[in-house]
């Protein structure tokens, strides 16, 4: 048998109370000073624990390229 009890709005919020997002820990590079997420590499400068990982710049001209190639299309 199935007991049929409604939950209050207290009860339901006591519950949901631990299922808030908490803000992700931040890094700050220690080439360019800019905030990044711990353990990955910065999205500005593209260096990881003192090492260039990411090329950003090639990575952006990449980007411009591609938003060309997709206007030129359009017309």
């Amino acid at each position: 048998m199935v007991v049929h009890m409604r939950h209050t709005r207290s009860h339901t919020g006591n519950r949901r109370s631990h299922h808030a997002l908490k803000r992700p820990p931040l890094a700050v590079c220690s080439n360019c000073n800019a905030k990044r997420l711990q353990h990955h590499a910065c999205l500005n400068c593209g260096m990881y624990r003192g090492r260039k990982v990411i090329d950003v710049a090639k990575k952006l001209a990449k980007k411009e390229r591609k938003q060309k190639e997709l206007a030129n299309a359009g017309r």
